[in-house]
């Protein structure tokens, strides 16, 4: 029946992946030819990559809505790649056709990895690189990309050098611009400009049928226009050098390139499939989880069977000269904002591509190079903007200067010392923060995640820190939990959290919320922040954490607190003083106890719902627990003794002498719990049957009740915003309960 029911789903929903594929493949085919003449390859080879990918992934794949082709961080190392193992030996010279035959023979080996990787189930290496690293590593990409393409927009394809000599080179290239006596230039780059105003401004024109033709066929539609216009309609020749132009080969069926594994065994080639893998793995594995983020239906990916679909998919590319096959956001994203729904659509958008390329190859030889150059300088500058500096520097100072880092390596040397560097950075950065590198060597492989469910929730506990260096083993039991569940995950007894792991729970909690579950952080109130942001790194302090201006920095969870006391017309303190506390410590729970702080307090008259940090035990047992509890003034005097629920622990106190208290006319809540005090009679009397029934139709929490009043806690950890709300909920009615 179910198999009936998703043929039905799927033949339904046809028509709108079709339409999404052929949407899709508008932007890709300018974007296939864009990314492989920037990356020195010919332009058929990212059309290779993209219909490879589009039609295997789609079969194999293990991802719902994403899109497969050639990826923009590709760019750089594939250049790096075909100049390197292209280069003549003993000559300066460059065989670039030679040079990209070897790089085929690299992507093929790099796909064969990446299949490996797959099997090994090493999906979930991605999470072990710092965020601002890898954010430092995709602006240095864009940077490169834009350094190449900015020359070839202004219709100068000679320029040469390293990142940073195109990059000073950039002010002349402009001069050479405006100055030249060159109509063919001229033209190219005027075109190009036009071209670079259309990706600019066409998210600002909001006609809807004006978008819906996407901004890089619109730069299509223009170039192939253009020439028609001089071909049919002027008198003056097609002023655009013919060397400008996108150059296909005649038989595009009977033209594919080949690799040549010669240099298989040399560093150079072995540099490049390290380069490539691990840029392609990256790139495909924060696109996915991106893309996983956008699915209306929220599925989740099996990413270790996309990435043995994407390094089979590689393989078949290289072999046919194309370029790598990696999952692409900014296609994926109009894949489901054209309500594609499956992985059809990617299959759909590979046969379009096939279709223009085979009926419309004519017309795609007319496509000038700095037209399509625009769209390179487009995209290189969204991955370097400084919008996301500004974005990084609100996440920590910290977080900036490991972003720089990355970035000013990766452009002065490669993409692998460039990502290294910003791990290691990181991970030094974080040793300066903490002044304690034993924190995380004498930690690192210890297991520091505890999970476990009770009553009706997930509890998780994190304990020593949490950073990128073992994020792994917190996934690892997160990705257990339906995401229908409710999640507690507690980072009280955890010294450091950094960043990249609040940004990843921050996903979850998305991802939870998305499918009906609550995912709930608690356990950060003693930890100082870097910046006000949700994302910033935490680390364990007994000192009050305030910003530079002074004010109070409240954690998510101490502004749903603050949002429940006003809810409740109670008054809400986040920090109090330890000499404050004086009617906690004389309940019997404290005797062998000692509170070391109080905080997250609301109260009114008569309740205070807090949470307390105490130790148990001395020396080597000593161990630091946090509770949350309420005590109930109840202005009255109050027998002493201790309820709790009729356990294996309290039936053997029987045996040791203790006596449960029974209570007359209640047999079944007698058996149900475990009543113990001195003063039997008192007890008695003050466990009413309105009280009796009270307990029975509640929830179970241990009591304490001494003169002063009553002291409620569940169990021996902080509680969620969920269970607080539901303990103040009790105490309000018990209170309300014993003053009648």
């Amino acid at each position: 029946m179910m198999k009936k029911d998703s043929f039905k789903t799927f033949m339904g929903d046809l028509p709108k992946n079709i339409f999404s594929g052929f949407v899709v493949s508008l932007i890709a085919l300018p974007l296939g030819f864009g990314l492989a003449l920037a990356s020195g390859a010919p332009p058929i080879s990212g059309i290779i990559a993209a219909v490879v990918g589009g039609v295997m992934v789609a079969i194999l794949g293990g991802s719902n809505v994403t899109i497969t082709g050639p990826g923009n961080g590709l760019v750089v190392v594939i250049l790096g790649a075909i100049t390197t193992l292209g280069t003549i030996p003993g000559t300066s010279e460059i065989d670039m056709q030679q040079g990209f035959l070897y790089t085929l023979a690299a992507i093929v080996v790099s796909g064969i990895i990446m299949i490996i990787l797959g099997f090994l189930r090493l999906g979930s290496l991605g999470d072990f690189f710092p965020a601002s690293a890898i954010q430092g590593m995709l602006a240095a990409i864009g940077i490169g990309i834009f350094a190449k393409q900015i020359h070839v927009m202004l219709g100068n394809t000679n320029a040469k050098g390293s990142i940073i000599d195109l990059l000073i080179q950039t002010p002349q290239g402009i001069i050479n611009y405006v100055t030249s006596d060159n109509t063919s230039m001229f033209w190219a780059g005027s075109l190009g400009i036009i071209c670079l105003l259309i990706m600019i401004f066409y998210s600002k024109i909001r006609n809807k049928y004006f978008q819906l033709i996407p901004a890089p066929m619109w730069i299509v539609m223009l170039s192939v226009g253009l020439y028609y216009y001089f071909d049919m309609f002027s008198a003056n020749e097609y002023p655009i050098d013919k060397s400008l132009l996108i150059s296909l080969p005649d038989d595009v069926i009977s033209n594919f390139a080949f690799p040549d594994f010669g240099k298989v065994f040399e560093l150079d080639f072995i540099g490049a499939v390290i380069s490539i893998t691990l840029i392609a793995s990256i790139e495909s594995l924060l696109s996915i989880k991106a893309v996983d983020k956008l699915d209306p239906l929220k599925r989740r990916s099996n990413v270790n069977k996309d990435i043995r679909a994407l390094g089979l998919a590689t393989v078949v590319s290289g072999f046919l000269g194309g370029l790598n096959v990696v999952t692409v956001i900014a296609r994926s994203s109009v894949n489901v904002n054209n309500k594609g729904s499956n992985r059809s659509a990617n299959f759909f958008h590979a046969t379009f591509l096939v279709a223009f390329i085979l009926l419309f190859a004519s017309e795609l030889r007319k496509i000038p190079l700095p037209a399509l150059a625009a769209i390179l300088v487009y995209t290189g500058y969204k991955l370097a903007s400084p919008e996301n500096i500004k974005k990084t520097f609100k996440i920590g100072k910290e977080q900036l200067l490991i972003f720089l880092i990355t970035l000013l390596t990766t452009i002065s040397t490669s993409l692998i010392t460039g990502i290294l560097v910003g791990i290691i950075s990181t991970f030094v950065i974080h040793v300066i923060i903490n002044k304690d590198i034993f924190l995380f060597l004498t930690n690192l492989f210890k297991p520091n995640v505890l999970m476990f469910k009770e009553d009706d929730k997930y509890y998780v506990s994190v304990k020593n820190f949490a950073s990128f260096l073992n994020y792994t083993k917190l996934k690892s039991k997160l990705d257990q939990i339906p995401e229908n569940e409710d999640v507690i995950i507690d980072f009280s007894l955890c010294e450091f959290v950094d960043h990249s792991v609040m940004e990843n729970l921050n996903n979850y909690i998305e991802s939870f919320t998305r499918k009906g579950g609550h995912f709930e952080v608690i356990g950060l109130d003693n930890h100082n922040a870097g910046s006000e942001h949700p994302f910033a790194m935490r680390k364990n302090s007994l000192k009050e954490k305030t910003t530079k201006s002074g004010s109070l920095v409240l954690t998510k969870r101490q502004k749903s607190l603050q949002n429940i006391a006003s809810e409740l017309s109670w008054e809400y303190n986040p920090t109090i003083n330890l000499e404050e506390v004086t009617e906690i410590p004389q309940y019997g729970y404290f005797k062998t106890r000692q509170i070391k702080k109080v905080a997250n307090v609301l109260s009114n008259k008569n309740c205070e719902l807090f949470d307390v940090e105490f130790h148990e035990g001395e020396l080597i047992a000593k161990q630091i627990v946090k509770s949350t509890m309420l005590y109930i003034d109840l202005e009255k005097k109050t027998p002493n003794f201790t309820l709790d629920k009729e356990g294996i622990f309290e039936y053997l106190y029987h045996f040791a002498g203790f006596h449960d208290i029974a209570i007359e006319n209640h047999p079944d809540f007698s058996k149900r719990f475990y009543l113990q005090g001195n003063d039997k009679e008192g007890i008695k009397n003050f466990f009413s049957d309105d009280l009796v029934l009270f307990f029975e139709s509640n929830k179970y929490y241990h009591i304490e009740g001494n003169s002063n009043g009553l002291l409620i806690m569940g169990r021996e950890r902080l509680a969620g915003v969920k269970e607080i709300k539901a303990l103040a909920d009790y105490g309000i009615r018990l209170k309300s309960l014993l003053a009648s």
